[in-house]
């Protein structure tokens, strides 16, 4: 296993063995393994039907393993469910939430729900959107959206956060702007794993990423890791890899300084 120079290994905070799922005679999850550290970010990748959606909500305790050994902040998702939904947070669509309730009248919904006192403009304040804190989630843009769904998973202050393709949908600009949303909450401790489809998304974000495909894992590494192993077999880009990309380009004629996106 290959870490970035001078990063030093954590603990770890969700440990996976041979991890099984099957649906009869399809096997969703097949002999799954990896560890998770505190910390980090951890990508889980894959083709649609890859079995990340199902790794994940196994591990969240939403959905019954058939097999093995899933251990999240030090509690077994078949003895201490309860416990480890107390100490993660899972980001919600925006359908799940009381249309009729403003941002800060959901994060006191939440917070009942995890039996906890929150100061709702404090974690508004963490996503940028304490000026929307009276408005209600369909006022909102597509980026304060996603950020808000962000917050809600850090009312009970969670040791680990699920984000499931976090910026699906958004343009550039606020992408990026969620991307450096995320980068801050690890930079205050919090471990996140994400899903996502956009490749360059897991490259800038994620210290390592594992990569699935019909239920087996079939890499793990750090993306630069990865990157140099497909290299040493000979790989060449057919195109030239200039220093900007088009995004690139789009975001500085159009994102400044990258503001948070109103």
């Amino acid at each position: 296993m290959t870490w970035k120079k001078n990063y030093q290994m954590p603990e770890s905070i969700i440990e996976v063995k041979d991890l099984q799922k099957s649906y009869g005679n399809f096997a969703a999850v097949r002999g799954l393994s990896f560890t998770i550290y505190q910390g980090e970010i951890f990508g889980l990748l894959g083709p649609n039907g890859a079995g990340k959606s199902t790794t994940l909500e196994i591990i969240e305790t939403l959905r019954e393993k058939s097999s093995g050994f899933v251990q999240v902040c030090g509690y077994s998702i078949d003895k201490d469910a309860e416990a480890i939904k107390r100490e993660i947070g899972m980001q919600l669509q925006s359908s799940g939430y009381y249309p009729g309730l403003n941002l800060t009248q959901l994060l006191g919904l939440f917070a009942g729900l995890y039996n906890t006192t929150i100061d709702p403009l404090k974690i508004l304040s963490l996503v940028n959107l304490e000026d929307k804190a009276s408005a209600k989630v369909k006022e909102l843009s597509g980026g304060q959206r996603q950020r808000f769904s962000i917050a809600t998973t850090l009312v009970n202050r969670p040791k680990v956060i699920f984000l499931d393709e976090p910026t699906t949908g958004l343009d550039p600009q606020a992408r990026r702007s969620l991307w450096e949303l995320i980068r801050t909450i690890r930079a205050a401790g919090t471990t996140v794993v994400l899903t996502t489809h956009y490749m360059d998304e897991a490259e800038y974000l994620c210290d390592r990423i594992a990569i699935m495909d019909q239920g087996k894992l079939i890499a793990l590494d750090t993306p630069d890791a990865l990157i140099d192993q497909l290299l040493q077999k000979g790989f060449e880009r057919k195109k030239d890899v200039k220093a900007a990309t088009l995004e690139d380009v789009f975001i500085a004629l159009t994102g400044h300084k990258l503001e948070p996106v109103q």
